[in-house]
């Protein structure tokens, strides 16, 4: 697949979102946010410092004041090149010298701060032995729509993930898959999503015949046969945003209860995307969705949530499930995929991420919903 190379984040697009992040900390009565290393500071920054460090890492984030990011001596001048490093400033600790006692001069000594949830617990304590006076709450309780709202560069950016996506079914429909493993075909699609442009392959779910019935059964070695029915789920990350689809494909000729199935989950499908539009609650697109299942009599067969948000990470805030009340507002990005899975004998998914626009919704994946036969 050709295309443009997407414009670069600039340091506007980062001080943005840090001030907005920054506004929604003090909405939630929050005296700031402290961010780990993670999908939420790349968001914020653009850095990704080395994954196996253990040195305290922390965007600290409060109210009126400038961004600071306390980050280890050996490492701030990776940090001073990452895209959003002019929108902060950098305070950096070196081995030997408290990280926590340098963090905490940032903040109020009895504040209530949000904190990512993957901050490993050490830095956690430390901070709460140099401030006893601190309280924590995880980001995804305290601001669980940070980044669940696409401005259109990331919208693009989403769109372009999802034909990637999309490119991929298209090409391992073709593909023999009778007498071939499981994963042999998985290792087929992570091959085609790097082709199609991923720097990432987050997952690749081939489940066929009874592992269908298994909604994250990902791969095996079980050899696929002409009469199966196949889950393919498969994502990842294109340009830092994610990818994720789902289709179930049979190996030649379905009975007739199996296209009835199929043809079930694509009518929720639908519905639960007709659901979406602005102002309407998360768990009105499950309900939309499960009420199709439920009235043909597979209700006891759909066994997870409708959908989940998606954006610089495969799965995230918001969900739509049965009590989330958050209302949908354009520029949110999420799955929509019903399935009916029955034990022992076959599975049927079907998926396209969504977004929401000013007067319902838009897919970002447009493969083949019917039953598509496969060799």
């Amino acid at each position: 697949m050709t295309g443009s190379t997407p414009a670069p984040f600039t340091a506007d697009d980062y001080r943005a979102r840090m001030d907005r992040a920054a506004r929604a900390a003090a909405d939630a009565g929050l005296a700031g946010l402290l961010v780990a290393p993670g999908p939420d500071l790349v968001w914020l920054t653009g850095y990704a410092p080395p994954a196996a460090t253990e040195r305290l890492t922390l965007l600290v984030l409060a109210p009126g004041r400038a961004p600071v990011l306390v980050v280890p001596t050996l490492e701030a001048p990776d940090a001073a090149k990452a895209a959003g490093a002019s929108a902060l400033s950098l305070r950096d600790w070196t081995d030997g010298k408290d990280p926590y006692a340098a963090t905490a001069a940032l903040l109020d000594v009895d504040g209530r701060f949000g904190i990512s949830d993957n901050a490993w617990a050490m830095h956690l304590l430390g901070l709460q032995r140099a401030l006893p006076g601190t309280t924590y709450a995880s980001l995804t309780d305290a601001l669980p729509m940070l980044r669940a709202v696409k401005d259109e560069a990331e919208l693009k950016l989403m769109a372009a993930a999802g034909a990637a996506a999309d490119a991929t079914f298209e090409e391992i429909r073709k593909v023999p898959f009778a007498g071939r493993r499981e994963s042999e075909v998985g290792a087929d699609l992570a091959d085609l999503l790097r082709r199609f442009g991923h720097s990432q392959v987050d997952f690749t779910i081939v489940a066929s015949g009874p592992n269908g019935a298994n909604p994250h059964h990902e791969v095996g070695d079980r050899v696929i046969e002409h009469g199966d029915m196949v889950v393919l789920d498969f994502g990842g990350l294109k340009d830092g945003y994610g990818s994720d689809t789902s289709r179930t494909v049979h190996v030649g000729e379905p009975t007739e209860e199996e296209r009835r199935v199929h043809d079930l989950v694509r009518e929720a499908q639908e519905a639960g995307f007709r659901a979406v539009r602005p102002g309407v609650a998360c768990q009105e697109v499950d309900r939309a969705a499960r009420a199709v299942i439920e009235d043909a009599g597979y209700g006891e067969y759909f066994i997870h949530r409708t959908g989940h948000g998606i954006g610089v990470t495969t799965h995230e805030p918001p969900y739509m499930i049965e009590g989330e009340l958050q209302p949908l507002v354009p520029g949110m990005c999420f799955s929509v995929e019903p399935g009916v899975y029955l034990p022992d004998r076959f599975g049927v998914r079907i998926e396209d991420i969504v977004t929401v626009t000013e007067n319902g919704g838009r897919r970002l994946n447009d493969t083949d919903r019917e039953m598509v036969i496969v060799d």
